[in-house]
């Protein structure tokens, strides 16, 4: 067997046998049990089934998008797979398994997107505003806060002036810090509301460039793809993709995330 394919059934192996089974904050009830049991039986639709009827009727959390997008894995449903760890994921930006999963189920995908320049810097910022979630980019926003005050009165009463030139420039770095934080914690914020991002959900689809299905046909997009929604017109949705492309698809080949 070659080095790489023994690699890639390794990496396939944790994938599809890492079941999430940490503590969820949704209270686990006997009817996640009884999901959990049922994937490490082996019976991927009846548990995927289960997962979905929870996350309806109970409540979400990571853990359950998580295992949800698992199963969809191991039944070769390429789309939910990705859409769930997605949404794994904007629950729990740290989330490593979910982050680990997702990239290899994005392996599998056929489209081949090259980043645009302006993506690559966006995904930068994106990265630094999802390594916290909304609360602890507002508790870190209060802590620099409240760290700064005592710098600010010893630059205010201090007599020293080398000292109160110093603390000036550490009460003001903290009060940068606390303002970036503010904005990370309302960038993540309007992230979690927005929905704007969604996942194509069919095999293969015609990208056109009107909504209408007699519309010039621009390229195609197949399972799996990540997009972001620009609007909605009837029963179309207006797509970006990371590379800038533009187009039109039918509402029903995406899910939101």
């Amino acid at each position: 067997m070659k080095p790489s394919i023994f690699i890639s059934c390794v990496i396939s192996l944790f994938m599809i046998t890492n079941l999430h089974a940490e503590t969820i904050s949704v209270e686990e009830t006997a009817s996640v049990e009884e999901a959990n049991h049922l994937y490490a039986e082996k019976k991927y639709v009846e548990a995927a089934a289960m997962y979905e009827d929870i996350l309806d009727t109970q409540g979400s959390s990571p853990e359950l998008y998580y295992n949800l997008g698992n199963a969809y894995f191991r039944l070769n449903e390429l789309g939910k797979s990705i859409l769930n760890y997605e949404r794994a994921l904007r629950l729990s930006p740290g989330f490593a398994d979910a982050k680990f999963n997702l990239e290899f189920a994005n392996q599998q995908v056929v489209d081949n997107i090259v980043l645009s320049d302006s993506f690559f810097l966006k995904r930068w910022v994106n990265a630094i505003v999802k390594f916290y979630t909304t609360n602890t980019w507002f508790v870190i926003a209060a802590v620099f806060f409240i760290l700064a005050l005592p710098s600010l009165l010893i630059f205010i009463f201090g007599r020293n002036k080398l000292l109160r030139k110093s603390f000036f420039y550490i009460g003001f770095a903290f009060i940068l810090i606390s303002a970036l934080s503010v904005l990370f914690a309302k960038i993540q914020m309007n992230h979690l509301l927005d929905h704007d991002e969604g996942i194509i959900m069919t095999g293969a689809i015609v990208v056109k460039g009107s909504p209408d299905q007699s519309g010039t046909e621009l390229f195609q997009l197949h399972e799996g793809t990540k997009v972001t929604v620009e609007s909605e017109l009837g029963e179309w949705y207006e797509i970006k993709l990371a590379n800038g492309s533009i187009g039109w698809v039918e509402i029903k080949h995406v899910e939101k995330i």
